[in-house]
């Protein structure tokens, strides 16, 4: 079973994920860690979810009118103390993607996320400039590359200090939450500023994030929650999930990697994956639920339900190499989803983003017969 005995449990933590989400090579794959690792196994399915993701390139994808969504994910593993083993999901799911793809792990694993620019360093386009050939008659110019540029644009992003590039975006100027967005959305990123006219196309980006609750909370910003920088990601809870006093020990994968290889090796070129008859009469139910809004920051960091819950049916059929997506990738993306949405539920709960009003919210709770004008006054500090 993948129901793992939780060190400490809490009432509000969300119920376990649904097991359509174990669906295909994700769940073998993650059934085959899980007795090894302290990871809770929604980590590990999480982890391998977006690494593999990120391993398959733009070649899988849909489209939702003008928007295509391909197989990168970005997610935060969020835990309520620094002992909850996220790292130990990624250090196992790592270990296992450079088996099946040595390359990819040694060279599109970055950490980092500081600046926009730096980031769109990582995987920018060839620069190339006209220079004019001196003592020539007539005058001419030859075309110089100045910069070759990065030809495989697939990169994962692994923040474990996931609060650091939260602490970044609050700075002014700093440009990394509009990067991070139009990573999520096209995969082509530029700054405006003169000074770093770089910029990246075709780009192929997928981030994992680590993270507490409380950190979490203190430094996502107003602004982040509210501009869409939140809903680009899953943010998922994360426990420990067994104790492994003398490691995990060796892992037996048997016909896993080769069978993951396979699956890398046939996402080549660009391949439309649209819903068969199935899928879509069960997408035609479940749509008006999952774009209609919700209140508060909950609705704020989960507005982007639908589009992404499409990108992971996409993943879904891309690991088992479909030619269309059908109800069992959507039923495990739509698990995956509910699982998301009741984190989030635990960890922004029905705050509404606004920090005045949350106070106030907080002192109501607090007081058994109301606040009056001065003691919200005084709560504010008098401002």
């Amino acid at each position: 079973t993948l129901e793992p005995t939780y060190v400490d449990a809490q009432d509000l933590w969300p119920a376990p994920i649904g097991d359509e989400a174990y669906h295909g090579i994700a769940g073998e794959i993650v059934r085959a860690v899980a007795p090894h690792s302290e990871a809770d196994p929604v980590a590990l399915l999480l982890t391998f979810l977006a690494a593999a993701g990120s391993a398959m390139g733009r070649s899988f994808y849909a489209q939702a009118e003008g928007d295509r969504h391909g197989t990168n994910i970005f997610c935060v593993l969020v835990g309520d103390s620094s002992k909850a083993r996220k790292g130990s999901s990624f250090g196992r799911i790592k270990d296992l993607m450079a088996r099946v793809d040595p390359m990819w792990a040694q060279d599109h694993i970055t950490t980092g996320l500081s600046s926009g620019e730096g980031f769109i360093h990582e995987v920018r386009d060839s620069h190339e400039k006209e220079t004019l050939v001196k003592h020539s008659d007539p005058p001419r110019y030859v075309t110089e590359v100045v910069d070759a540029g990065v030809e495989d644009k697939r990169l994962l992003l692994v923040e474990s200090e996931f609060v650091s590039p939260l602490k970044m975006m609050a700075r002014e100027g700093n440009t990394l939450s509009a990067i991070i967005r139009q990573a999520f959305d096209s995969g082509t990123l530029r700054t405006m500023t003169k000074s770093s006219p770089t910029r990246a196309t075709d780009a192929h980006i997928s981030i994992i994030g680590h993270v507490t609750r409380d950190e979490l909370l203190r430094n996502l910003s107003e602004t982040e929650s509210g501009n869409g920088f939140a809903n680009r990601f899953l943010w998922v809870c994360a426990k420990r999930g067994r104790v492994l006093p003398e490691g995990g020990g060796q892992i037996n994968y048997g016909d896993l990697i080769p069978r993951l290889h396979g699956v890398l090796v046939k996402a080549q070129g660009d391949r439309l994956l649209a819903r068969d008859a199935d899928a879509k009469a069960m997408w035609a139910l479940v749509y008006e639920e999952l774009s209609e809004g919700k209140p508060g920051l909950l609705g704020a960091v989960t507005a982007r339900a639908e589009a992404i819950t499409l990108r992971l049916s996409v993943l879904y059929a891309a690991l088992d190499s479909s030619n269309a997506i059908r109800v069992p990738h959507l039923l495990a993306a739509l698990a995956v989803w509910e699982y998301c949405e009741a984190s989030s539920k635990y960890i922004f709960g029905d705050a509404t983003g606004d920090s005045i009003a949350d106070k106030i919210l907080i002192g109501l709770r607090e007081s058994a017969s109301g606040l009056t004008r001065t003691s919200v006054s005084d709560l504010l500090n008098h401002h």
